[in-house]
């Protein structure tokens, strides 16, 4: 299916300094997994200092403020299903005209009834993870055992409660050869989109190892290949919008003629491999692939700890301020880190030289957790800007 490559990436069609698309609230760190990759410390029991009832309906309100068209509220913890005021939280926002997700854990506090109560209270969209298409792997991943299990009769409860459902993977170098038959699993399982999170080395994930900057470009491509199939998110990968533009540019240039301009590496074509029967069955159904939409850490998008503090996203250390204090509105408005994340041509390094920075701008928490620099470059992007080789000279080259 060609797209016209200025059509490729999806644009806000309001200002990102303004209001934010989607809103990350982590309403508890409470949790009875111990995921390997985890930003978090999750623990036991709630923090004392969390959000309390009151306080986070306050913030619903303040996100509410922000206007038409509203931001996206997803519910994440931890665990948010170890909050007991969660149905009162969820139902208060959905008043409010929010539009209310879920990302709980899957733990044995997820019933049918439990999803039921929350889909009369207004939830319409659930995510659940998956980061193996085996019970060894994505068990493994969890540190419970039957985790898998679980999850794969919680997505179809999701399902016949009518959720719009979304799963979540985490993609590290010891996973990433199970993407073909994660794919399949994730097709089978009925979901509506498939976000594949590369791992920033942060919290427990430091302990893992994530791709090199040439595997993580084979990874996109071989998401986009696949994005015909089953709709296609990348977090921590906002290069997925430059390969979107640039496979655009490549079929409209093979509608004239030109040769294509990519070279894939090793990993991309075991990839491909094992999904060659897939891509190559004329009689499967086919799908119009999902644009990616061009919001960043800061940029349209904001992450809420259980404590009130406001960041950029989940995986950046320093806060830029705290609810119970600033209003949120205040705050990702005026905020100057946040303020500074909104101006990818100031960004450091390739990053700030890039023709693709404006729907793109590299992953913050990657370049915050490599090199210590919120605005340096994202070392998991391998694209080398025309600008570079332009702008860079003996003892001044552009990284």
């Amino acid at each position: 299916m060609s797209v016209a490559p200025d059509r490729a990436v999806r644009q806000l069609h309001h200002d990102a300094g303004e209001r934010p698309m989607i809103v990350i609230w982590e309403t508890t760190r409470a949790c009875q997994l111990v995921c390997r990759h985890c930003r978090a410390d999750a623990q036991q029991r709630a923090h004392p200092d969390q959000l309390d009832t009151d306080q986070g309906k306050a913030l619903l309100e303040e996100i509410a403020g922000f206007g038409k068209p509203y931001p996206i509220v997803v519910l994440t913890g931890g665990d948010p299903f170890e909050r007991p005021d969660l149905p009162d939280l969820v139902r208060y926002g959905a008043s409010l005209g929010l539009h209310m997700a879920l990302s709980p854990s899957v733990t044995p506090k997820m019933t049918p009834e439990t999803l039921q109560v929350f889909r009369e209270c207004g939830v319409h969209a659930i995510s659940l993870s998956l980061d193996g298409a085996r019970a060894e792997v994505h068990d493994g991943f969890r540190g419970v055992p039957g985790v898998f299990d679980a999850t794969v009769h919680a997505a179809q409860w999701c399902r016949d409660l009518g959720y719009r459902l979304q799963i979540n993977s985490t993609v590290t170098r010891d996973t990433v050869e199970e993407l073909p038959d994660l794919l399949r699993t994730v097709v089978g399982l009925g979901a509506s989109l498939w976000s594949v999170f590369f791992l920033v080395p942060t919290g427990r994930g430091s302990a893992l190892q994530a791709l090199s900057a040439a595997e993580a470009e084979d990874v996109l491509h071989w998401l986009h290949d696949v994005s015909d199939l089953i709709a296609v998110k990348t977090t921590e990968a906002p290069h997925y919008r430059r390969v979107a533009i640039q496979r655009a540019r490549m079929q409209a240039a093979a509608a004239s003629g030109a040769p294509a301009a990519v070279v894939h590496g090793e990993l991309y074509r075991t990839l491909r491999a094992g999904v060659a029967d897939l891509l190559d069955d004329p009689g499967l159904a086919r799908r119009t692939p999902r644009k990616p939409i061009d919001v960043n850490s800061g940029r349209g998008f904001a992450f809420i700890s259980h404590t009130g503090h406001v960041y950029p996203s989940g995986f950046f250390p320093e806060h830029c301020g705290n609810v119970k204090e600033t209003p949120f509105r205040e705050i990702y408005r005026t905020n100057p880190l946040l303020v500074s994340l909104r101006h990818p041509e100031q960004f450091h390094g390739k990053c700030g030289v890039c023709e693709f920075n404006e729907v793109c701008g590299g992953s913050r928490s990657h370049a915050y957790a490599v090199t210590g620099d919120i605005l340096g470059s994202d070392p998991t992007c391998s694209y080398q800007p025309a600008a570079v080789t332009v702008t860079a000279r003996p003892g001044h080259a552009v990284s």
